[in-house]
């Protein structure tokens, strides 16, 4: 693949975690890419990091689910940098509640962050992409919901499932401009969210992944760099699972032994 070299790409919930990792990933690959999230200290701290690695990083504070806020990070991109051709919407929450504890506050806390916040960063980089006939969008989706679900995830899980369904429609009506928009759907991930999940939940989880290990987050970065790059220009409205074959089993079966 041609590397991404010069161009800017917007990272959403990118101080740590999965979005970090996707960071590092556009970043290594010649990117010019804005760290952007609610954690103003962590994001700085982040793009700080991977600068000294010799990587074009730099961070905006962004909250999503403040369309204004979002509105101000993608000009303040475009008056930097003068373009937006990559965005990766995948700053997300996945609080874990029991059916019976769902309330109001928690569902519209979900759906603000998960799904208002990728619509909001679509919207603010969507002029630019358009006006310049080439864009990618790349939202992060999740196994659960749109494949799975488990005991505690419904609130998240439906997020997730929703997030493709504006995908789609975007998708067509996006399709004659130059841009596409994919999603990469990760199963279990080691990130400092998961690490504070129980043991129980950790093993269980291990236990389902046929590859026998968690992916790391730079290997959902890998998988958005390639839906992100010009050889994926006929692919949109697509879905990318990066789970070690978790879906797969018919039944539940010993994973590998652990690399």
């Amino acid at each position: 693949m041609q590397r991404l070299t010069d161009q800017v790409a917007v990272v959403t919930g990118a101080a740590r975690g999965i979005g970090r990792g996707i960071a590092s990933v556009l970043a290594a690959e010649g990117a010019r890419v804005v760290v952007c999230d609610l954690d103003a200290e962590l994001a700085a701290s982040t793009a700080a990091s991977l600068r000294a690695q010799d990587l074009d990083v730099s961070a905006v504070a962004t909250d999503v689910t403040d369309r204004a806020a979002v509105d101000r990070m993608a000009a303040l991109v475009v008056e930097e940098h003068g373009r937006i051709d990559i965005l990766a919407a995948n700053a997300g929450i996945y609080p874990i509640a029991e059916l019976a504890a769902i309330d109001d506050r928690v569902w519209d806390r979900v759906m603000d962050v998960n799904v208002k916040g990728a619509v909001h960063a679509v919207q603010a980089c969507l002029p630019m992409m358009v006006s310049g006939r080439y864009g990618r969008i790349v939202l992060t989706s999740s196994i659960t919901g749109p494949v799975t679900g488990q005991a505690g995830f419904a609130t998240y899980g439906a997020s997730k499932a929703a997030m493709l369904g504006f995908m789609r429609s975007a998708a067509v009506e996006l399709a004659s401009s130059g841009v596409t928009i994919n999603a990469v759907l990760p199963g279990n991930v080691k990130t400092p969210g998961f690490a504070d999940t129980s043991e129980e939940h950790q093993r269980r989880m291990l236990s389902s992944i046929p590859m026998g290990y968690y992916a790391d987050p730079e290997d959902v970065g890998w998988a958005v760099r390639f839906l992100a790059s010009s050889e994926a220009r006929y692919i949109t409205g697509q879905t990318l699972i990066v789970d070690g074959g978790q879906v797969l089993p018919e039944a539940s079966l010993p994973a590998a032994s652990p690399r």
